[in-house]
């Protein structure tokens, strides 16, 4: 297990070099920084002062080590719309994101396991014909559709849920809703796949040939197996839900690390949307390491498999 871990550190810290690379980059992948800030109005001698101010006239390796050194003491520079530091602002903005991803992540981990293994227990029932209709319902609905149909049911027409806000339990309902229903469908269905699956194999049949109940058959044997690429996909929903939060930060009004990233992208501020890029990078990373940790321990076959 250990050989096993290491091995995994060591793919995460390499795409964590490369994603801090790539985010240092972007800066100047659209020209001169300086330029840019300067503005359409700014001279020559203006871009040359911002050069020197930010530091863009030093050779690009030492801009890039001084940049990544910042970074892992969580100094990114001070932000150009905001003018506070952007580790300040992540700080703020980020944690709104990720409790709403982690609660939209439970939620949907809570009804899309229970659903998808009756329907792959059940096959062709009407569990199972619900399952697929939900997951169906729920991957056809776009977010914002979904979260501008919830506003009008319970904000506009019953006025039981506040509209916008991220401020009492009440304001969680509606934003965690949305992000669950998108995450749900993917899960529903290859929970349902790997359980149909995993009750056909041979110590399947070996285990009810000996009498074992059925209950346990598929709670103890068959759930543990079915769980390990659901694991996976939980890790990846999961970085897909804090990555995509814009659009339902934007609809709910909730200030979050979504809606930093869209202000920033059109204010063009470029240190927070370096940070951005990096933090929500290093987090879908971390995810999804610790899937491959969990898949590790549900399966000890994974850990030999490199």
């Amino acid at each position: 297990m250990i050989h096993y871990l290491l091995r995994r550190l060591l793919v995460s810290l390499l795409l964590i070099a490369f994603v801090s690379l790539i985010s240092f980059a972007l800066v100047f992948a659209s020209g001169n920084p300086a330029a840019r800030l300067a503005g359409e109005a700014g001279t020559a001698a203006d871009a040359a002062n911002l050069m020197t101010q930010y530091g863009f006239d030093q050779p690009i390796v030492m801009q890039y080590l001084k940049w990544l050194g910042g970074a892992f003491r969580g100094h990114f520079g001070d932000s150009l719309y905001f003018h506070r530091p952007v580790g300040e602002l992540l700080a703020q903005h980020f944690a709104l994101t990720a409790r709403l991803g982690a609660m939209a992540m439970l939620l949907a981990l809570a009804v899309a396991i229970p659903l998808g293994v009756a329907a792959g227990r059940w096959k062709g029932s009407w569990v199972d014909k619900l399952a697929l209709t939900l997951a169906s319902l729920g991957q056809a609905m776009p977010p914002f559709c979904l979260a501008f149909l919830l506003i009008i049911v319970f904000s506009v027409q019953r006025t039981w849920l506040p509209a916008s806000g991220f401020d009492t339990w009440r304001h969680y309902l509606m934003p965690t809703a949305t992000l669950a229903v998108f995450a749900m469908p993917a899960i529903i269905r290859l929970m349902r796949s790997e359980m149909d699956t995993v009750l056909r194999s041979d110590y399947i049949r070996t285990a009810r040939a000996m009498g074992l109940v059925e209950r346990k058959v598929v709670l103890k044997y068959a759930l543990r197996n079915a769980l390990r690429p659901t694991v996976s996909l939980a890790a990846a929903q999961m970085g897909a839900l804090l990555a995509g939060s814009v659009v339902v930060e934007t609809v709910f009004a909730i200030n979050g690390a979504g809606q930093l990233a869209w202000i920033s992208i059109l204010r063009g501020d470029f240190p927070t949307i370096q940070a951005l890029i990096l933090v929500f990078s290093l987090f879908y990373i971390v995810l999804t390491m610790c899937a491959d940790i969990a898949n590790g321990w549900l399966d000890p076959r994974v850990r030999t498999q490199g």
